[in-house]
């Protein structure tokens, strides 16, 4: 509230629209508690779909901080999803690799993060639990999403980044009535004026049935100079004769994972 004080509020109706970091309208309905009364228009919307449903994970972002980790294993399949998120919603991506006090993991880490990099996506290298504080220049004016797999140390990460996350949480989960913090609903921590950093739970999985083909096509960057240069006005770039796509494909001049990601997203969504 303006004065600063906290007010628990909550949607009207049985189902919430709502996302963490929307910037709402509130009624106060009682001292410390209020109902979402209205949401201001976003500015940018992340959120993942199935043929079924769709989940929001965050609003008016500026930037999704994707991180992985040396060990356990992640997926480059993910990462490009949520590449492709960003770049739908014209949010560039960062790339945190961590536990790199792990020396002996890390060679084998980069190698899969190089077709990232060679295509300009900033990738930062850090030890959450030694010097998770590189991360802070990063995050200033931006309201950053942080968003990854389980296990990749994304809790470590926000607790380097803001050492008072964890009696944040202990009095949010009091308020709730909950006793103990859940990793179930992403959560917004305010680091100053226009900076913002939001923690969401892990992903196994992000769908993208929200998302077209041309959405998914325009994602790709190294797409984007090809586009328009097939022989067929409509090509999927898939088996169509004299496609520009797969002639860049045939000289090496685009990543063969990175080209059947998209192939695959494609066939997805239909």
């Amino acid at each position: 509230m303006a004065d600063g004080t906290t007010l628990l509020c909550f949607p009207r109706g049985k189902k919430s629209e709502v996302a963490c970091g929307d910037e709402v309208l509130v009624e106060q309905t009682s001292p410390g508690q209020g109902v979402i009364s209205a949401i201001e228009a976003r500015r940018t919307l992340l959120y993942r779909s199935d043929p079924f449903k769709q989940k929001l994970i965050a609003a008016n972002v500026t930037q999704v901080i994707i991180v992985v980790a040396t060990e356990p294993a992640f997926s480059d399949e993910l990462i490009t999803r949520c590449i492709v998120a960003a770049e739908s919603q014209d949010i560039k991506p960062l790339i945190v690799l961590n536990k790199c006090d792990l020396g002996e993991r890390v060679a084998a880490a980069s190698a899969a993060l190089l077709q990232y990099e060679k295509l300009g996506y900033r990738v930062l290298k850090l030890s959450a639990t030694h010097d998770g504080a590189r991360l802070v220049p990063y995050l200033a004016n931006h309201v950053s999403l942080l968003i990854g797999q389980s296990g990749m140390g994304k809790s470590t990460l926000i607790n380097a980044v803001l050492p008072d996350a964890r009696a944040a949480t202990r009095e949010i989960s009091a308020a709730l009535n909950t006793g103990k913090h859940t990793t179930t609903h992403s959560r917004l921590y305010r680091l100053g004026t226009g900076t913002a950093l939001i923690d969401s739970p892990g992903l196994t999985e992000f769908g993208l049935h929200h998302l077209s083909p041309e959405d998914v096509t325009q994602a790709f960057l190294e797409l984007r100079p090809l586009l328009g240069q097939c022989r067929f006005r409509n090509c999927r770039h898939d088996r169509e004769p004299d496609c520009s796509v797969h002639a860049a494909l045939r000289n090496g001049e685009i990543n063969p994972r990175r080209y059947a990601a998209f192939r695959s997203l494609c066939a997805e969504i239909g």
